[in-house]
């Protein structure tokens, strides 16, 4: 038997990447706790750009985190958040989770990838890899997201070019890419919108600024990955190993060449009956 070869000098990673690959939290999450000293690597307190191999011994705690197999995909997760339920694990009101509605991932977490205010619906993305997490919502990567918007009455060729060329709101300017008609009956009309960014409210936000009113708003794409047309509210499903991988090379997370946005929302709407999961009791 063959000896294994030796590791390339290139194999190491940084200490706050394998966290996030490991599915402990985003990128940033795991930078904090590296400065809360709360990650040793060979017993030894880490810091900020410490870089790790497979060799090495890594705790949080007194918990050992495993080396990410290169092999071992990250899970992802499409879910249909209704409106009444927040993005987060806990809340003071007692208001629904989004989380009590998913699986446990055995050793990590879900991480959501961007988040839907209370009062709006549609796709969620959730995942096992802050790698992931972080690529599809850092502002430096600009990825779509694509909303429907109901309004009572209907836009102005102002309005529509000023939601264009970008509106002052508190925290800087914000702008769709492109704005849809898509029709509508009696005071209710519907507009198809896309945005590169992700800030809290920010559409409700932009409309709100020129005294609009949203009656309803539905997150109908992120990226590549569209809102499946049979999954129904308060159902989520698990993208398979090639759609996962399709994601993964179009985020540029793994090899080969990025797929056409069209192949990858035609993979992930066409999926298997949604299921709801149901904890046992």
């Amino acid at each position: 038997m063959k000896s294994a070869p030796d590791l390339p000098q290139d194999v190491s990673q940084k200490l706050q990447k394998v966290l996030a690959q490991a599915g402990l939290g985003s990128r940033r999450d795991m930078e904090r706790w590296i400065q809360e000293v709360r990650v040793t690597v060979n017993g030894e307190v880490a810091g900020i750009g410490t870089r790790v191999g497979p060799e090495d011994l890594i705790k949080v705690g007194r918990r050992i985190v495993r080396w990410p197999a290169p092999q071992q995909l990250p899970r992802v997760l499409l879910y249909h958040k209704p409106e009444g339920e927040i993005v987060s694990r806990d809340d003071p009101e007692g208001r629904d989770t989004v989380f009590a509605k998913l699986p446990r991932p055995r050793g990590a977490k879900w991480l959501a990838v961007g988040r839907l205010d209370y009062n709006t619906c549609g796709l969620l993305i959730f995942t096992t890899s802050g790698e992931v997490a972080n690529r599809m919502m850092h502002p430096s990567f600009e990825v779509e997201r694509e909303y429907a918007v109901r309004l009572l009455g209907q836009l102005s060729a102002e309005q529509i070019a000023k939601l264009k060329s970008g509106i002052t709101l508190a925290d800087g300017v914000a702008r769709c890419e492109s704005i849809a008609d898509g029709g509508g009956e009696g005071a209710n009309h519907w507009y198809r919108l896309v945005l590169r960014e992700g800030r809290n409210r920010v559409v409700r936000r932009m409309f709100e600024a020129l005294g609009l009113t949203i009656s309803r708003l539905m997150r109908v794409r992120f990226g590549i990955v569209g809102l499946p047309p049979r999954l129904k509210r308060g159902r989520f499903i698990e993208l398979t190993e090639a759609e996962t991988r399709r994601l993964l090379e179009w985020l540029q997370l793994a090899g080969g060449g990025a797929p056409t946005e069209a192949a990858v929302r035609g993979s992930t709407e066409t999926r298997n009956r949604p299921r709801r999961w149901s904890r046992a009791k």
